[in-house]
């Protein structure tokens, strides 16, 4: 009895087996075909997220080739805009170069009127010495028509006075004998140093010797002049004419000093202005070398 009852407990056990196989795979094949479009749907999603995002890419080289279209343009016009003051800048440059050329060409041409001037107010000067040389004359022959008067005589004995031996070089310095009138001027100097003509007397010293080339020796007697009568106008022409040899003999430094120092000392003189030219001349050519 227990016998049979086990046989057909066994029996029903393998029956039930195949019957829950059967069910589990069942439920596999469920849960499979759900798996299925979840995966394909996950894969859907993910082609449109790069779809996307190369149209982002996309979006932004088209801006950033945009961009660099705008900045190169923008990059044309600033160049265009440097071209532009460039020239203008260059035809100021040329412009300022011929005015400064113009008023410097201006400034000398000043220059040679003030001499212009100096030599006519030099030739009243001359017609005054005239004067009072033929002054003297007529004072040293009343004096030798006094036949009486001891001391009278002993005056006409004494020779000419300054302004007749300043008139006798000043002919001999004219008619180009420089020798013959620098012994004149010294002759005058060494009677009469306070004379009102010893300044001109000592500036035609230097003249004479510049007119027969002995440069060294007038510049010698000009910077005398300077010395011995710093308040004479012709004074500042000695100075100049000593920064001007320097000068024209490319001793720059030295030229330069003698300028400044005739500014200094004699600011208000007709020279002070070429002076000033000649500094301006000095500080263009350093600059240029």
């Amino acid at each position: 009895m227990s016998r049979g009852a086990d046989s057909a407990a066994v029996t029903s056990r393998a029956l039930r087996a195949p019957a829950r196989e059967r069910a589990g795979r069942r439920t596999r094949a469920l849960l499979l075909a759900g798996a299925l479009p979840l995966a394909s749907g996950a894969c859907f999603a993910t082609r449109a997220d790069v779809r996307v995002l190369q149209q982002d890419i996309q979006t932004v080289r088209t801006e950033r080739l945009r961009s660099d279209s705008a900045r190169a343009a923008q990059l044309d016009r600033i160049a265009a805009q440097l071209a532009s003051v460039t020239d203008t800048l260059r035809a100021l440059a040329v412009r300022s170069t011929r005015f400064q050329g113009d008023a410097r060409d201006a400034l000398r041409g000043l220059g040679e009127q003030l001499i212009q001037v100096q030599e006519l107010t030099g030739q009243s000067q001359r017609r005054i010495q005239e004067l009072r040389a033929s002054l003297e004359q007529r004072v040293e022959a009343q004096a030798q028509a006094v036949a009486g008067d001891s001391a009278a005589a002993a005056a006409a004995a004494a020779g000419p006075g300054p302004n007749q031996l300043y008139q006798i070089a000043l002919d001999q310095y004219r008619r180009g004998s420089f020798a013959s009138a620098r012994t004149a001027f010294a002759d005058l100097l060494t009677r009469f140093p306070t004379a009102d003509v010893a300044a001109d007397a000592q500036f035609y010293v230097a003249e004479s010797l510049a007119g027969e080339r002995n440069a060294a020796a007038a510049d010698t007697a000009y910077a005398a002049l300077v010395t011995r009568y710093p308040q004479s106008p012709r004074a500042a022409t000695a100075l100049y004419k000593r920064a001007r040899a320097r000068q024209q003999a490319r001793r720059a430094a030295d030229a330069r000093a003698m300028y400044e120092e005739l500014l200094r000392r004699f600011p208000k003189s007709d020279e002070a202005e070429l002076a000033r030219e000649a500094l301006r001349e000095l500080r263009g050519a350093a600059g240029r070398s």
